[in-house]
């Protein structure tokens, strides 16, 4: 069987997203989002009939955004997170976001390919990695884990 790597990223914004202080974000999310389909390794990424993910809600927070995509390798969602543009972007974000207490940023887990993971399913894994650390089941950039053996 083959993996890949499924991502979930959350922030808690600091405005509501219509607030003329989160159009630093907002007015770039489509140029970063399509700077990710474009980046080698990508594979898919959650949006909705607006073509991004800012109206989804996770734990029901109106306030919480996040973004779920999936990528062929740890090396790939890491060229595109912190060696493209997305760094400028990255660099920034205390601009527009709170930061979350007791809670992971983001998440990674295998799935098999072709598999495209739900919001429900991205929630799990994040809970899972707040109230158990990094495994094999879920973990971060720093703690990362070989895909399960076939």
């Amino acid at each position: 069987m083959s993996w890949q790597l499924a991502v979930l990223n959350v922030a808690k914004a600091a405005f509501d997203v219509e607030d003329p202080r989160m159009a630093g974000f907002m007015d770039n999310l489509d140029e970063i989002n399509g700077l990710g389909r474009r980046s080698e390794g990508f594979v898919w990424l959650h949006q909705t009939e607006d073509g991004n993910s800012t109206s989804v809600r996770i734990f029901d927070d109106p306030d919480m955004l996040l973004n779920l995509s999936v990528w062929e390798s740890v090396d790939a969602i890491k060229a595109y997170t912190y060696k493209s543009e997305h760094t400028d972007f990255l660099r920034r974000r205390r601009e527009w976001f709170k930061p979350l207490e007791g809670w992971p940023v983001v998440v990674l887990w295998w799935v098999p390919e072709g598999h495209i993971p739900s919001v429900e399913e991205a929630k799990d894994r994040l809970t899972h990695l707040r109230d158990h650390g990094a495994s094999d089941h879920a973990f971060t950039f720093r703690t990362t884990f070989e895909p399960p053996a076939d």
